[in-house]
């Protein structure tokens, strides 16, 4: 069950200002970092911010076309992709890969795939990096739920959370949104996007009935 009346279209029209927007607030968060920082680990495991920042670029720049190639080339092995990907992308100097991120601000390019999957890669790569680094972000609650509803109905060996959302009744406390039956979980959309993308989050962060036991399946999957 989703109710969530107050979600706004997936259109091009929407989706792109916001990537565009998360965009250039990530290159204006990461421009003063010194140095030493960028070695961060990230909350995507075995990558530092830097790491995910490439992913990020690389992301923007990819076509259907080549991603078609590529995932041909990797034999469907994603997360072999991902590697080559951040390998094309990461310099030796965090300031050049930012230039990086600066051509591709404004990009419309993507995977043949959900534009929802647009935002995921910018609210959940954009908490990769900042969580960690101890960076503050208000998303817009509403698009973060458009990237939600996407992951919560998307199997995880597609990127999504599909598997960790079951048997949830998960409850967005700061917007109109609410997926599935069971005990209720409730957060932030962007705490729920986290937890259903795999990532880690605080367990302050939810609340509600099944709460407890949620947190407990996410630290032991």
């Amino acid at each position: 069950m989703l109710l969530n009346s107050g979600m706004p279209s997936r259109s091009p029209s929407i989706v792109w200002p916001v990537v565009h927007h998360e965009r250039r607030a990530l290159l204006q968060d990461l421009e003063p970092l010194p140095a030493a920082q960028w070695h961060t680990p990230s909350l995507c495991a075995g990558w530092d911010i830097h790491d995910v920042l490439a992913h990020v670029i690389d992301s923007a720049k990819t076509t259907r076309l080549n991603f078609i190639r590529r995932m041909i080339a990797s034999r469907m092995d994603f997360d072999g992709d991902n590697a080559v990907g951040v390998g094309l992308e990461k310099t030796a100097d965090p300031a050049q890969t930012l230039n990086g991120l600066r051509a591709v601000l404004s990009r419309t390019s993507g995977p043949p795939a959900s534009l929802a999957t647009r935002l995921v890669e910018a609210f959940v790569h954009g908490e990769d990096i900042r969580r960690p680094l101890g960076i503050r972000r208000d998303y817009p609650a509403e698009h973060v739920a458009t990237a939600l509803s996407y992951q919560v109905r998307t199997t995880t060996k597609m990127g999504g959370g599909k598997e960790i959302a079951e048997g949830w009744r998960l409850v967005a406390t700061d917007t109109p949104f609410q997926h599935g039956t069971g005990p209720a979980v409730e957060g932030t959309a962007i705490s729920l996007l986290l937890a259903v993308s795999g990532r880690p989050i605080d367990h302050d962060e939810l609340s509600g009935p099944g709460a407890p036991v949620f947190r407990q399946r996410l630290d032991n999957p």
